[in-house]
């Protein structure tokens, strides 16, 4: 059976607040653990109007102490944006209070534009050029300390936190080929290089303490309704998001509208469909069609399925169909040797 576990970005809706996007995402997270999702993981984003995970670790200790046995983790932290030492603290203490849990996915963008990202790190000599090393220096505080070490991460040294890299790009999946660390692709919003970036990834891939063989976690669009119609029109919402970034004019989470034609042109439609090429829209046998026909041509070890639906109630139905049709992938499915558990 391959995985099936959530992404979430702690939406802000019309109409709410961050302190209702955080009671929902633990609610989600709570029914996710029950119908059998591997891991829960939250996304840094800043200065976004509809994105309330900014403070992504302070968010996974809010998920993490409300369940019980669901993994949580980072989808991911931009390590850009922070010194090394700081996030093997907070991982540290993480993996500390809930341990055997916490999961550390690792991007390399700074998750919003340029001013913010230069508010948050105060210059951008810390940039992205310098991720391997960070995520280099971040591994070796995890490490237990030798003796003369005067730079600790307390909590954080001999722990068991799993460091996984995300991407949009070659970059990443190079790199996690290099470390031997399991990869995770944004296929939900720049599938462009996903071929490409699986393939390099698990050709060059080698060996390591972390993880024997490529482990690949492809990231997809999912929005499961009883008919296909009522699923179109919840997908409107996350089209109206995708439409505004595009725009310049990011804002909240907008309820669904019946028809997208009168909204965007066809240009900006073909924009859209082109960044969500990898959804997955309508009944649970349509969405079951789609899946089936990914999940053998990618070959992946683990889907994480998000999905930014106004409607809570909506959303919650939507990750149960979700998590009833990889049930019946699963039974379906010849039997196969299970990917190394993560």
């Amino acid at each position: 059976m391959v995985p099936f576990s959530v992404l979430d970005l702690s939406p802000i809706l019309k109409g709410f607040d961050a302190a209702q996007s955080f009671r929902n995402s633990l609610d989600l997270a709570r029914h996710a653990e029950r119908w059998g999702f591997r891991r829960y993981w939250l996304a840094e984003h800043h200065g976004m109007p509809g994105i309330a995970s900014a403070a992504t670790s302070v968010v996974i200790g809010h998920v993490a102490g409300g369940t019980s046995t669901i993994r949580v983790g980072s989808g991911g932290i931009m390590l850009p944006n922070h010194s090394p030492l700081v996030i093997a603290e907070q991982f540290g203490t993480l993996e500390s209070l809930y341990p055997g849990r916490i999961d550390l996915g690792l991007g390399r963008a700074p998750g919003t534009d340029q001013r913010t990202a230069q508010a948050l790190r105060r210059n951008l000599v810390a940039s992205s050029d310098s991720f391997p090393q960070d995520v280099l220096e971040l591994q070796s505080y995890f490490r237990p300390a030798t003796p003369g070490q005067r730079t600790r991460a307390v909590p954080g040294e001999g722990l068991n936190v799993p460091l996984w890299l995300l991407g949009s790009s070659l970059f990443s999946a190079q790199l996690a080929a290099a470390l031997g660390l399991p990869f995770a692709f944004a296929s939900h919003f720049a599938p462009e290089l996903m071929w490409s970036a699986i393939e390099m990834y698990r050709e060059q891939f080698k060996p390591s303490e972390a993880l024997a063989r490529p482990y690949v976690m492809l990231c997809a669009n999912v929005f499961a309704a009883d008919t296909d119609a009522e699923a179109t029109r919840l997908f409107t919402t996350l089209q109206q998001h995708f439409l505004n970034l595009q725009r310049g004019t990011p804002g909240i989470m907008q309820p669904p509208v019946d028809d997208m034609d009168a909204r965007w042109t066809e240009l900006e439609r073909a924009r859209v469909e082109h960044s969500l090429a990898c959804s997955f829209v309508g009944s649970p046998a349509t969405v079951r069609q789609g899946l089936e026909r990914f999940l053998q041509r990618t070959r992946a070890d683990e889907l994480m399925v998000t999905a930014q639906i106004h409607d809570h109630a909506a959303r919650l139905h939507s990750f149960e169909l979700a998590a009833q049709v990889r049930d019946a992938l699963a039974a379906s499915a010849p039997a196969a040797q299970p990917p190394a558990p993560v």
